[in-house]
Order: structure tokens, then sequence, then C-alpha cells
């Protein structure tokens, strides 16, 4: 199954450009009811987030779900440590990861997946100040390129 039925609803910017993206995969989330509605009204924040691997399981963390407004009692605490759903492989893999210095588990993209609700994870380094610089020097370059290449109006 594809990522043609998925829409995303949250994706987090300033991590392309805090951190090298090396590995990327997709988990599931725990979620309670109320929280999966506030989801698919697009009330999440996942700019602060990251996840930890804690005794073989993967967990994320400063995930923020707003309240839904209709839930009441059944509300939860939005900042609470939400399990993350991954293959005992996958599992062992991020904890290869995160062993080497420097390496931390950034979400990228939160989206609804036939239904569900996926998080795309992502293996990251974090950029030095002079790496932040170099990326800024590309995309000047590449918008100068475009200007002078495109035709006058």
């Amino acid at each position: 199954m594809g990522k043609g039925n998925s829409r995303t609803v949250a994706t987090n910017k300033k991590a392309r450009h805090d951190y090298f993206i090396e590995d990327s995969l997709e988990a599931g989330i725990v979620l309670k009811g109320t929280e999966v509605k506030s989801i698919r009204q697009g009330k999440i924040n996942i700019k602060d987030s990251f996840a930890q691997v804690e005794n073989g399981e993967v967990f994320l963390n400063n995930l923020h779900i707003s309240p839904y407004e209709h839930g009441n009692i059944y509300n939860v605490d939005p900042t609470r440590k939400r399990k993350l759903l991954l293959h005992k492989r996958e599992i062992n893999k991020l904890i290869g990861y995160t062993a080497q210095k420097g390496y931390s588990l950034i979400p990228l993209e939160v989206y609804l997946k036939a239904g569900l609700v996926k998080i795309n994870l992502g293996v990251a380094k974090g950029k030095k100040l002079y790496d932040k610089r170099q990326d800024i020097a590309k995309k000047e370059a590449q918008r100068r390129i475009e200007r002078h290449m495109s035709p006058k109006y």
C-alpha cells in the first residue's frame, strides 16, 4: 500500500533545517479515541517532540495533541508519553543508531493512512551552525539561478 491514500496532518519543517536525516521509517502510535478525533481536525504539534528507546520499546515525548472540544472526561494529558508501534527488528535498528553519539529520533510528519494515524520517524544527526549557513547559501544561489533563467515579463 503506497502513500497514495494518505493525508498529511502535520509536518516538522524545522527538522530538516536543524538535522541531517539519515534514515526514516513509518510507525503507528498508540492513541486514545479523543486524540484521534483531535488529530483528524489537525490539532497536533510535532515541532518539539522526540522519540526514545526504553526497555525495548519506543516512546514519543512532547507530542502535543490539543484536547478534543467534545471529549469532556475522556480527554487525556495533551503532552503525555505515547508508545510507537514498530517491529522488533526496526526497534533493534533504532537502538543501533541511537547508541552512536549524536543521533536522535525526530518525528518528520504525522499522517492518516487507511484510517490509521501513522508517524514518519527520522533518525537524525544535529547540524552545526556552519552547516545551516551552507544550506541557506545553496538555497539563495538556486533562487538566483532560477530568477535569471525565468523569462522576463
